[in-house]
């Protein structure tokens, strides 16, 4: 025989559970913190119906009882009359109403809580005014951060005053705050130097992930890794063959070379053979985009050479809209189908428009969006061939790079020394 389901009538933890969501939300601290008079709360009740105290009335008698023992210094109850000719007329309560405000901290065993929000928001209002506003607006999210929230206020007030693009975060002097600190608090720090600082002290365009750059904090400098590929190595670069500096101060130095080839690996940057009068930079992956602040090198023959595949049309394509003049080694169609066997898989490709690429190379990228050649192909360029390298590198020395297809640089070969 099937148990009768529970009937779903209003419970006093249901009650409770009611409110405890309507605290959750911030609701009661809001309210209090923006000094609303208050208002008493009040919530309906599911009673049993006359039919249900027919069909069940010693569970509604159950029922009722435990509501008779409800704490009458907790809530109100509003009562109705239901019944009728087969079990009489019967009171049952059909509303519940909360008259002060210390009733129903008592009810959510809240009254901790509200203490010690309203002594950090008057704390807030004499240190920051500024920012008990989000205090007021994220009760909870403030609540969360009670144990620390002298600390993240301290720390607000002092990037405030002495922030800026001379100040690395490490330099931040707050008792008990260090960097690490910084980095894990970084959202609620975010949100509160929104509120803080000036609109003219946020890099908005930057998200709060981006900590540094949005509050136009002094960032890491920008290095350039690169080397000489002339025997003799050039004025600028000269005694040595291979430096790493920061690119603002490349920038201030240019470096006596004809041509420059920016190439994605490592190993295939100090493999590079000798190239007379030539200049080779480590770009791997989108450190290329420190270039952007060397401008000598518009007057330079600048030789982009990457990984075939999404990112790596995307590193040239950024970097052509700074340079235009940039051309592309051995990152085409030619190359990537004379190396199937050592195609991989990219991890996640890219899918963006990219103005900047030439029709071969867009033709190329489409592709690879497509996957007309397999899912996610991409060739890796320390998976080409070296002689390859070689026979490219010579085409440079004697002359701007020939178009993908020249016979020398893309037909087979026995694949021994060049």
């Amino acid at each position: 025989m099937s148990r009768r389901p529970q009937p779903a009538w209003t419970s006093f933890d249901d009650l409770r559970e009611k409110l405890r969501r309507r605290w959750a939300a911030g609701e009661f601290l809001r309210a209090l913190a923006r000094g609303e008079p208050w208002q008493p709360v009040e919530l309906p009740l599911r009673a049993p119906t006359s039919a249900e105290l027919a069909a069940d009335f010693g569970a509604a008698q159950d029922w009722l009882g435990r509501w008779r023992q409800v704490d009458d210094t907790l809530v109100r109850l509003e009562w109705k009359t239901v019944g009728g000719r087969l079990v009489g007329t019967n009171t049952v309560p059909a509303k519940v109403r909360i008259e002060r405000p210390e009733q129903l901290w008592r009810l959510l065993r809240a009254a901790g809580e509200v203490e010690r929000f309203a002594t950090l928001l008057d704390r807030t209002h004499r240190a920051a005014p500024a920012l008990a506003g989000w205090v007021t607006d994220h009760p909870m999210k403030a609540l969360a951060q009670a144990d620390r929230w002298d600390r993240l206020v301290d720390t607000v007030r002092w990037i405030e005053r002495y922030g800026g693009p001379d100040r690395y975060l490490r330099q931040v002097d707050v008792p008990g705050v260090d960097t690490k600190f910084i980095e894990q608090h970084r959202g609620v720090l975010a949100e509160l130097l929104d509120r803080q600082l000036p609109p003219e002290r946020v890099a908005a365009e930057h998200p709060p992930s981006r900590f540094v750059q949005r509050y136009r904090l002094r960032g890491k400098p920008a290095y350039v890794r690169l080397r000489s590929l002339d025997a003799t190595p050039p004025a600028g670069l000269a005694p040595y063959r291979e430096l790493t500096v920061r690119a603002g101060e490349l920038a201030a130095v240019p470096i006596a070379a004809t041509r420059v080839f920016v190439v994605e690996n490592e190993i295939t940057y100090l493999a590079l053979p000798q190239v007379d009068g030539a200049l080779a930079i480590l770009g791997g992956g989108y450190a290329a985009s420190a270039l952007h602040a060397v401008p000598w090198l518009a007057d330079r023959e600048l030789i982009y050479w990457g990984d075939i595949d999404t990112h790596g049309f995307a590193i040239l394509d950024r970097l052509r809209a700074v340079f235009p003049h940039v051309r592309s080694m051995l990152m085409d169609r030619v190359t990537l189908l004379a190396h199937r066997p050592h195609w991989g898989r990219e991890a996640s490709p890219v899918n963006t428009v990219m103005p900047a690429l030439t029709p071969d190379e867009s033709a190329l990228y489409a592709d690879l969006v497509t996957d007309t050649f397999g899912p996610a192909v991409r060739l890796e360029q320390e998976r080409i061939r070296f002689s390859r390298v070689e026979q490219a590198l010579r085409v440079e020395q004697v002359g701007p790079f020939v178009v993908p297809g020249d016979v020398l640089l893309n037909g087979d070969d026995d694949g021994g020394p060049g």
